[in-house]
């Protein structure tokens, strides 16, 4: 990965209501997505995993 190429980029921004923002992120190098949800000061973050507890992979396009 180039020093200008970013190692994770947000590939969905559902529509949120108040101080709530929930945003998927993905890694470029895996591929392997992840839940932000932040909550005022607070949040979190997680994997996304399937129903076998493997994580979720990202199949779109990372341009």
């Amino acid at each position: 990965m180039a020093k200008n190429e970013k190692r994770f980029i947000i590939v969905e921004k559902p529509v949120t209501a108040g101080a709530h923002v929930v945003d998927v992120f993905v890694d470029c190098q895996t591929r392997v997505q992840y839940l932000s949800v932040s909550i005022g000061s607070g949040g979190g973050l997680t994997v996304l995993v399937d129903a076998a507890g493997k994580p979720l992979l990202y199949e779109g396009n990372l341009d």
